[in-house]
């Protein structure tokens, strides 16, 4: 009941790398699902799961490494941790156990740090029309 939706990337090797979208509930629900997910039986071996608010889209990875890189601060959003890994996961430091990572890319809360004046800003984006204009007229702007 957690997850709206998930993307298991094939460049990630279908389990390597888990990103999931949940309808924010509380403060820390990303870290709640992420360990939920590392104790979920084949979804033990996942190495990194990136958790991102429900109206993002987890199979457009533009927009999902956009709220990764925009929505978090690793020091507080960016968990490290050890367990089971794939017997084909060369980069462990042992077989069958090494370190996998979860980042919280959710708007923050209050209660999750974040006292910034003005509370979370709102995602901005170009209306269809506008955008469509500029990717027709990107060879025009010579970048």
């Amino acid at each position: 009941p957690d997850i709206v939706d998930y993307h298991l990337p094939e460049a990630g090797g279908f389990h390597n790398c888990a990103i999931v979208s949940i309808d924010k509930k509380y403060p820390k629900h990303a870290q709640k699902v992420m360990h939920a997910i590392w104790g979920a039986h084949m979804m033990s071996l996942t190495k990194l799961i990136v958790v991102v608010d429900s109206d993002c889209d987890v199979h457009d990875l533009h927009e999902v490494a956009w709220r990764a890189l925009g929505n978090t601060d690793y020091a507080r959003d960016l968990s490290i941790v050890e367990g089971p890994v794939d017997h084909l996961d060369h980069a462990s430091y042992q077989q069958f156990w090494g370190g996998k990572a979860g980042i919280d890319a959710t708007k923050k809360w209050p209660e999750e740090g974040y006292t910034r004046d003005g509370g979370w800003p709102d995602m901005v984006l170009s209306d269809p029309e506008t955008a469509a204009k500029v990717d027709r007229r990107w060879k025009e702007y010579g970048l």
